[in-house]
Parts: C-alpha cells; sequence; structure tokens
C-alpha cells in the first residue's frame, strides 16, 4: 500500500512546489535567455560578458547585471564597454528592468521599437553610438521614464509626438543625428534646453535662423 501511495506522494510535493515557485522560475529563466540573446548579438573583444553563463539559474551573478530581491533584473550596465553588434526585441522580455545603460559603445543598426514594452524604465541612455533609423514610437508608451539620451547616434526621421505623453520625462538629448522635422512643444518639450536637439536638421521656434538646412522631413 505504501509503495503504492509513494509517487503519488512524490508528485503531490512537486505540484506543490510548482504552485509555489512556477511563474518566479519562469520570469527568471526568460531574462536570462534575454539577456543570453543580446550576448550572441555582441562582439565583445574585452570579454566583459564573460561571466554570462546560460547554463546558471539566474543572471543575477552576471557582471553588470544588478537585480532585486526577487531575482529580476532592474539594471543593465555596459557603458563603454567596446562592444558592438545590434539590439534586439529579446530585451522586451525584461520586463523588471529599470535602466538600460548601453552608451559608448559601436552598437549599430535600430533601435528595436520593442523597448516601448519596458514599462518599469527609468532610464535608457544608448547615447555614443552609431544606431540608426527613426526613434521608436512606442517609446510614448515607457510612462516611467526619466531620463531618455539617444545623442550622437546616426538616427533619422521626426521626434515622435508621442514622446509628449511621457510627463515625468527629465532629460532628453536627441543632439548630433540627422532628424528632421520640427521639435515638439507638448509636454515636459518646451522645458528642455536647446544643446539637446543641436546638429540635425530640426526647426522650432527657439532655433529659427540658428539651423542651415531644410528641417522638413
Amino acid at each position: 500500500m505504501l509503495e503504492k501511495m509513494a509517487p503519488s506522494i512524490s508528485l503531490s510535493v512537486l505540484f506543490l512546489l510548482f504552485l509555489q515557485f512556477p511563474l518566479q522560475a519562469i520570469s527568471i529563466n526568460s531574462e536570462g535567455n534575454a539577456l543570453h540573446a543580446l550576448r550572441t548579438r555582441l562582439s565583445d573583444p574585452n570579454n566583459v560578458l564573460q561571466s554570462w553563463d546560460p547554463t546558471l539559474v539566474n543572471p543575477c551573478t552576471w557582471f553588470h547585471v544588478t537585480c532585486d530581491s526577487n531575482n529580476h533584473v532592474t539594471r543593465l550596465d555596459l557603458g563603454n564597454s567596446n562592444v558592438s553588434g545590434t539590439l534586439g526585441s529579446e530585451l522586451s522580455h525584461l520586463h523588471h528592468l529599470q535602466y538600460l545603460e548601453l552608451y559608448g559603445n559601436e552598437l549599430r543598426g535600430k533601435i528595436p521599437k520593442e523597448l516601448g514594452k519596458l514599462k518599469a524604465l527609468i532610464s535608457m541612455d544608448l547615447y555614443d553610438n552609431k544606431l540608426e533609423g527613426k526613434i521608436p514610437k512606442s517609446f510614448g508608451k515607457l510612462k516611467s521614464l526619466q531620463f531618455l539620451r539617444l545623442n550622437n547616434n546616426k538616427l533619422t526621421g521626426s521626434i515622435p509626438r508621442e514622446l509628449t505623453r511621457l510627463k515625468n520625462l527629465k532629460i532628453f538629448d536627441v543632439s548630433n543625428n540627422d532628424l528632421c522635422g520640427t521639435i515638439p512643444v507638448e509636454g515636459n518639450f518646451g522645458s528642455f534646453p536647446i544643446k539637446s536637439f543641436e546638429n540635425n536638421r530640426l526647426g522650432g521656434p527657439e532655433l529659427k535662423g540658428l539651423v542651415p538646412y531644410d528641417f522638413g522631413c
């Protein structure tokens, strides 16, 4: 009788454990998978990503990665790391990410629109890279965003009006790109300094006479 009950008891214990920890385990694994996918996209001559071991339970022991008390990734710090490559949609799986610091590298290609799914994001620093294409309109969904620095890239197109919905945005810098059109005046944009928009093909009341280009897109 006991022999017949043992398997059912074991299954019951496993089931209870699964009920207690499944979502956290799945979330942690998906975050580790997302970061490992990023690693496969990047060239890393200085081996700053050497500790990013996908066989570990979660990525919280990896260098340049910070987690909260629940082992969720909240910060990715790869500024001035001499990495090159492209960014992909997998970063959108870092649902608890608050700080995305990728400045001062050789990143190229387009900024993934999927970054607009990072609802907890407070700071996104992608400046001093070689990113191109348009600023994603999806960034208008980042309601917690306070710092957005995209300066010194090769971005084109206009500044999305959707960004004026970001009521918490304190710092915005798109200088030294190839943006065109007019500078929004809605929301917080009326308070951002002129230097945040310099060296583009942008126009607006404040830049009248100071931009020697046709700022139409």
